[in-house]
């Protein structure tokens, strides 16, 4: 399907939806699952492009995967730190965290490792994850730009000892140095250089870690230590829903004035997007939170809001999507690095918003948002999936609105526009 035609309806949203598993658990809990020994079980596993992707690579190291989609489960039999393939051509396509988090894997193993993507994964920063593996003892060759896919790894084996890496653009690269640390050769320490960015996801992260039996001290905001010699313990593992597909529902809510449950996603969630929920409390929304929901009901109208984004940044194109209805301008503010985002994350944002008719400033990091009248158009996604499931919840307020390759949602959503859809018959 090229193009999706975004209803719009003559009433406020009412539902209780339900929303696949977490991209980011998953994926971390697939790479932490196959340094552990044994089997370990993911329940409400997300089978989206980007985590099949990264269990296809696991398979081509000789991690054995078993995946049920019907049931939303993985079991990994994990290999407590060694690769048992010494040579694979791993595939990434557009995956962020399988690029930054295999990397790190195969400089563990005994062998050569060729990764690769599709063009823009070729454009997206590695080359600070990339020099702290060379530093520690890791070979890489190449094809292109340095720093830059495709390139092999030959892996020998992670010194660690004191390391400092930059997280200014991405803190994957952070977490993929955090979750290979305890198969290091001693132990490590990471020194955070200058400003990081998404810290939420790293505090996922070490908490993932612990749950699967391995320490992270962290005696400052930049500076981590990890024992050598810990392991990570086979076990069961629920992952939470993705909060940051929530928020969707949550802002169709919150423009149409109705109400939208999520099932099974509470405030205590692990996960930084579950910030989402001040957010739209600060708009004037109110939040109803049970043992395993949280509801959102929306106001007669949005107010405007004046907001640093950094640590919920996936969550930017969602804001940006309902902020034309708020009474009064919306201002997003330390969002620099979604730039090297799935694409030019804020100039995408702009551009689109402008298509629709919209008063919008851009800025280095970040964008101004004018309360607008909106024009009925065609929104470009730009192979970027929160492009259209951002801008499909602007047309339940504004007639005419299309959302061109809808299909790019499969990257973590693939039956998003099925759940939308669900969500305004009730």
């Amino acid at each position: 399907m090229d193009t999706l035609a975004i209803p719009t309806p003559n009433r406020p949203v009412d539902a209780t939806v339900e929303i696949p598993g977490s991209k980011s658990l998953t994926n971390r809990a697939l790479l932490v699952a196959a340094l552990a020994q044994g089997d370990s079980i993911l329940e409400n596993a997300l089978f989206s492009d980007d985590s099949e992707y990264f269990a296809k690579c696991l398979e081509d190291l000789g991690i054995p995967i078993a995946l049920n989609s019907q049931l939303a489960q993985v079991q990994v039999s994990g290999k407590g730190g060694e690769i048992p393939n010494k040579q694979a051509d791993l595939f990434v396509g557009l995956a962020g965290t399988a690029a930054r988090f295999i990397s790190a894997l195969v400089a563990l193993g005994n062998g050569e490792y060729r990764l690769d993507g599709v063009p823009r994964m070729r454009e997206r920063p590695m080359g600070d994850l990339l020099n702290v593996l060379q530093a520690g003892g890791v070979n890489i060759n190449f094809e292109g730009n340095p720093g830059f896919m495709p390139y092999t790894i030959y892996g020998q084996g992670f010194a660690g000892g004191h390391v400092r890496l930059p997280a200014n653009q991405t803190s994957q690269q952070l977490s993929a140095l955090l979750m290979i640390a305890p198969y290091a050769q001693q132990d490590t320490i990471i020194e955070v250089e200058g400003t990081m960015v998404s810290q939420s996801y790293v505090k996922m992260t070490c908490r993932l870690m612990a749950d699967f039996g391995v320490e992270v001290t962290q005696t400052n905001e930049n500076l981590f230590e990890i024992k050598a010699g810990q392991r990570y313990q086979a076990r069961q593992y629920t992952i939470e829903p993705d909060a940051s597909n929530a928020s969707y529902f949550f802002a169709a809510a919150a423009i149409t004035g109705g109400r939208v449950r999520v099932q099974h996603l509470t405030k205590q969630s692990s996960q930084g997007d579950i910030l989402w929920l001040n957010v739209l409390e600060q708009m004037g929304c109110q939040i109803y939170e049970g043992d395993d929901y949280t509801e959102v009901r929306g106001p007669e109208q949005l107010q405007g809001i004046d907001i640093d984004m950094n640590d919920m940044s996936d969550l930017v194109q969602t804001l940006g999507a309902i902020a034309p209805f708020a009474t009064s301008p919306v201002t997003i503010r330390n969002v620099e690095h979604i730039r090297y985002k799935e694409t030019e994350r804020i100039r995408a944002v702009v551009t689109e918003l402008q298509r629709l008719g919209v008063k919008v400033e851009e800025f280095a990091d970040g964008l101004r948002i004018e309360p607008s009248a909106i024009t009925p158009t065609a929104i470009e996604t730009y192979h970027d999936h929160r492009m259209a499931m951002a801008f499909a919840v602007t047309g339940l307020k504004a007639p005419g609105i299309v959302i061109k390759d809808p299909g790019c949602t499969a990257k973590t959503f693939p039956d998003y526009f099925t759940r939308f859809f669900q969500m305004l018959e009730n």
